[in-house]
């Protein structure tokens, strides 16, 4: 199943480019040149040429390669896309109204005395269907609510790859849709929120992760304990961390702010260890499996090996500065697998997206199971 998704997605590419050409040529035709063969042929008589035909009937399939681009694609800017089409539709249908009908409806009068009706062009029946659910969709998505898909493990066990999210728009402000620009102060991030941000080295890319470090704040990372402003924030036990994929970390619970939620843990000096180069054959085949197929072809699974703190520092140890105004930082739940403000940085305020609040479905084909029907309305802590 997987092998047929990631085809359709290399057809999708070329295919979605094809649709630019090909979408302009059945517009102009239904536009402009389509009515004129109406009114000279008669409606009955007219017959589209055969490449038109060809164009007509390729054009469906076109769309829905452009359709499942914009599904898969981890750094489109869905936003702008709405924006345009938004934009596209409505000039077609006010141009129509204002010029191309009134124009149709005067060559009928002459070519035909107004014995006969020429249907309105498909492009500017589409135009008007389209506009007004581009636009809604448009204003929900830009100041209410967005959809988001987790592309990776850095948030682990609180969100897993594959859950799809709901992102709350406007609890840190109401912002322009494209340019992201701050029009209305509403709240605030607070320290432990989840966060979807635009990632500061490429603002194309959209990341999650939960926010620990606000202006003001001085932020260490110590053996996976965060220290704020010099206080250690506790990490309590429950237990060990063991899904096949995970081998031998730590869950652990943690409070920041009003969220309490889990994170792994593994306090060592290398980190996670590919278990393909690590684990003995024997001792892996007693372990439970793997169900995430890239993860099982790439590195088998990930392998926790802890070496006491008087051996050295934890691989993932850090030490910010003050974080200055308008600026925050972000570390991930998974402290072990996360690629986050430790590596590249903080995030500046005009980079926030919105606040993460509720799975509302999960799918992931890289899982045995695809669906993981116990996740959908969860909260996020």
């Amino acid at each position: 199943m997987h092998d047929i998704v990631d085809l359709l997605k290399q057809i999708a590419v070329p295919a979605s480019w094809l649709a630019i050409p090909v979408g302009i040529w059945c517009a102009i035709d239904s536009w402009i040149f389509a009515p004129r063969r109406q009114i000279e042929l008669g409606a009955h008589a007219a017959k589209d040429p055969a490449p038109v035909r060809f164009a007509y009937a390729l054009l469906p399939w076109l769309v829905v390669a452009v359709i499942l681009r914009l599904i898969t694609a981890e750094t489109l800017d869905f936003s702008l896309v709405l924006l345009l089409l938004s934009v596209g539709t409505g000039i077609v249908w006010l141009i129509d109204h204002l010029v191309f009908r009134k124009q149709r409806e005067k060559a009928m009068m002459k070519g035909t005395g107004g014995e006969m009706t020429i249907p309105e062009p498909g492009t500017v029946d589409y135009a008007r269907s389209f506009f007004p659910v581009a636009a809604i969709v448009l204003i929900v998505r830009a100041f209410i609510f967005e959809p988001f898909r987790i592309p990776s493990d850095s948030m682990m066990p609180t969100l897993l790859d594959g859950d799809f999210i709901v992102v709350n728009k406007y609890a840190y402000g109401l912002r322009w849709p494209v340019v992201n620009r701050k029009f209305l102060e509403i709240g605030s991030p607070q320290r432990g929120d989840v966060v979807v941000f635009r990632h500061p080295p490429h603002p194309n890319v959209n990341y999650i992760k939960r926010l620990v470090g606000l202006p003001g704040d001085r932020v260490e990372v110590h053996d996976d304990h965060l220290v704020i402003n010099g206080q250690t924030i506790e990490l309590t036990s429950k237990g060990d961390y063991t899904d096949g994929c995970y081998i031998g970390l730590k869950l652990m619970t943690e409070t920041l702010g009003e969220h309490t939620h889990e994170v792994m843990s593994c306090r060592s000096e290398i980190g996670l260890i590919p278990g393909n180069r690590f684990l003995d054959p024997a001792t892996a085949g007693s372990l439970p499996a793997c169900d995430r197929k890239r993860t099982a072809a790439d590195v088998g699974r990930w392998v926790c090996r802890e070496t006491p703190s008087a051996s050295g520092r934890d691989r993932g140890d850090y030490q910010f500065e003050i974080v200055p105004d308008g600026y925050y930082l972000m570390i991930g739940d998974n402290r072990d697998n996360s690629d986050d403000s430790r590596g590249w940085g903080l995030v500046p305020d005009q980079n926030l997206v919105g606040k993460a609040t509720r799975i509302w479905f999960n799918f992931d084909l890289q899982r045995g199971s695809v669906i993981n029907w116990s996740r959908i309305g969860d909260s996020i802590p």
